[in-house]
């Protein structure tokens, strides 16, 4: 397949897909199990599939892209042609501001130009105490767990929630983290409601959905413009890095001759998307990498064995990231089997060719690293728990899009480093002071704006003998 084909002339051939029913075709199916419709859609019908989904007359048409040379196309060389104009991104926009999530054009640009600065790998070393102090506060309460068992998923939330609230706020981390802890699953719950509806009565409406989202986005708003507010009065937040070196703070003070700076508003949709973005990504994958060494014993030793040897009874930190290759290739695992995007959606703006057929233009696209990360062509036994499949050699070995948990191309997640240097810190922190054994064996997912977990995903933990292990 040619990437960067972007000849958008009439292959001839349609694309295949599921027929689904004749009133709704597969929107039962999405509604029910979207991860599992795609990837029966990618092993029935190929690399591109077009679903259709709704009734005639409101009938959605979704072309899923799986191949990694198809996903490069859409992410990276042909990147213009792929924007976030879909109903999903503006819903999202609507709830939660016009930050780098989902920004576009001049906006985004300035934005990235703006925020860079902030995420380059020394900034975001800095960090490494802070997360350090979260997780050493979460390992030390589990001493006091019921039964010895705690929920991997409940307890990862509120790790990496405490964490990036400390790192954006400072000081003023017990001011928000309570709110965003109780208001954002509502908003997020009310985007994907009215993201896969192919109707939604107006916003304004005094129906209880929209009145509950309105309340809980008036309180998270005021508690943020609040913070703002009193950076920009100089009352700088301590806690992240050096003090006054809060990521707020540094926000608040970011500018160029060229940008300007951001306003309150534009200030406050940045420090939206960071807590959604900063908290719900990283807890799913520290809570399935836990999950999965704690089904898996001998990972499990293995990867205790590299932190006793490197760190020994001392606190990780930032240059730590290197020396604990294995670590990282378990959580690089667990990214690929429980990616925290699934599911990521585009619109195209120009007729695109991809491989054999045409994406036309105005069509929903569906890239899925769900089902990209399933390939068998790239993942022998795709199932199956293997942190060797990260090696530098095996990573080498496979197409720069076989694996994208953190997107790519222009657009690709600006905090990377920041997400797997706290995995990683947590990770050696929590391993070092107990051992897992998964309670429950399967843990159900589905697909929201980050991917969610159905039920708990429950361990029992076993404090080890090792009081280096709970201390920050």
């Amino acid at each position: 397949m040619a990437v960067g084909t972007n000849s958008g002339a009439d292959t001839g051939k349609a694309v295949p897909g599921p027929a689904g029913t004749p009133l709704l075709g597969s929107l039962l199916d999405l509604k029910s199990d979207s991860l599992g419709t795609y990837l029966r859609a990618r092993h029935q019908h190929g690399d591109l599939v077009r679903i259709t989904a709704g009734p005639p007359g409101m009938r959605a048409e979704l072309y899923c892209v799986f191949s990694p040379a198809g996903v490069q196309q859409v992410l990276a060389s042909d990147a213009a042609r792929f924007r976030k104009d879909n109903h999903f991104y503006q819903e999202v926009r609507e709830s939660i501001g016009n930050g780098l999530l989902t920004s576009q054009d001049e906006d985004y640009l300035r934005q990235r130009r703006l925020v860079q600065p902030l995420f380059t790998r020394r900034r975001v070393d800095g960090y490494a105490e802070a997360i350090a102090a979260e997780t050493a506060s979460v390992v030390s309460a589990w001493g006091e767990a019921r039964d010895g068992i705690v929920d991997v998923s409940d307890e990862m939330t509120h790790l990496a929630l405490r964490a990036v609230a400390r790192i954006l706020f400072g000081t003023d981390v017990e001011a928000a983290a309570g709110v965003v802890a109780g208001c954002f699953p509502v908003i997020t719950d009310y985007v994907l409601r009215r993201g896969y509806s192919p109707v939604n009565v107006p916003r304004a409406w005094p129906t209880p959905g929209n009145r509950r989202a309105a309340a809980a986005m008036d309180e998270l708003y005021g508690v943020c413009d609040g913070i703002i507010a009193a950076r920009r009065r100089g009352g700088a937040g301590t806690g992240a890095g050096a003090p006054g070196e809060d990521l707020l703070t540094l926000l608040a003070a970011a500018k160029s001759s060229d940008d300007g700076e951001f306003d309150a508003a534009e200030l406050r949709d940045q420090v939206l998307i960071f807590l959604l973005a900063g908290h719900e990504t990283t807890a799913t994958s520290l809570c399935f990498a836990l999950h999965l060494l704690a089904r898996h014993p001998g990972e499990q030793d293995r990867a205790r064995e590299e932190i006793s040897r490197v760190l020994g009874g001392r606190t990780p930190g930032a240059a730590d990231l290197d020396r604990l290759p294995y670590l990282t290739q378990v959580l690089k695992e667990a990214m690929r089997l429980y990616p925290a995007a699934p599911v990521i959606g585009r619109k195209a703006v120009a007729a695109t060719r991809i491989g054999e057929h045409t994406v036309p233009a105005g069509a929903d696209v569906i890239l899925a690293p769900w089902v990209t990360h399933r390939d068998p062509a790239y993942w022998p036994e795709p199932d199956r728990f293997d942190p060797g499949r990260f090696t530098p050699e095996a990573e080498a070995g496979r197409p720069r899009y076989a694996w994208f948990p953190f997107g790519g191309g222009p657009r690709a997640c600006i905090g990377q480093h920041f997400s797997m240097l706290e995995s990683v810190i947590a990770l050696a922190m929590i391993l070092r002071a107990y051992a897992f054994e998964a309670v429950d064996t399967e843990v159900p997912v589905a697909a929201g704006i980050t991917l969610k977990t159905n039920g708990p995903a429950r361990c029992r933990i076993r404090r080890l003998d090792n009081p280096q292990g709970v201390s920050a």
